[in-house]
């Protein structure tokens, strides 16, 4: 093998690119006896693994049996879930439409305000428009 291909695949396996394959060639390299000096610093760590690899244990994990509440426990949920959907959809219903009313009678109050104002603006050009036609009447007598 090239020295170069093994750096550039450890370099691969330290960024966590490599292939199962490339790994088990770098295994291959650091197991062997002819490891370039400056990679000797790998070699335990492949070492390492190829132990690990080999190990096993005589615990036994005790597993609790499995309940089938979590089953009925989903379609509860989903019940509580679609009921609270439907009484918060009515409810906002019914506070869509008082809202409605409530700006119905503001608009229709604010209008009334302004009619009442316009009417008394009105009232005020009767008398300009009498001015007006005095106005006009001295200054036909007057030419």
């Amino acid at each position: 093998m090239a020295l170069n291909n093994i750096e550039q695949l450890l370099k691969k396996y330290l960024e966590a690119e490599t292939s199962i394959n490339e790994e088990q060639e770098l295994q291959r390299y650091f197991s062997s006896p002819n490891v370039a000096p400056h990679l000797e610093e790998y070699r335990a760590l492949f070492q390492y693994f190829s132990i690990a690899k080999n190990e096993k244990t005589n615990v036994t994990v005790a597993l609790k049996p499995r309940i089938k509440y979590l089953k009925w426990g989903s379609v509860a949920a989903c019940i509580i879930f679609a009921l609270g959907f439907f009484t918060f959809n009515t409810m906002n219903k019914n506070n869509e439409h008082e809202e409605a009313l409530l700006a119905y009678y503001q608009t229709k109050e604010a209008l009334n305000i302004v009619s009442e104002q316009f009417n008394a603006g009105t009232t005020k050009i009767k008398y300009l428009n009498a001015f007006e036609t005095s106005k006009q009447q001295i200054f036909k007598s007057n030419h």
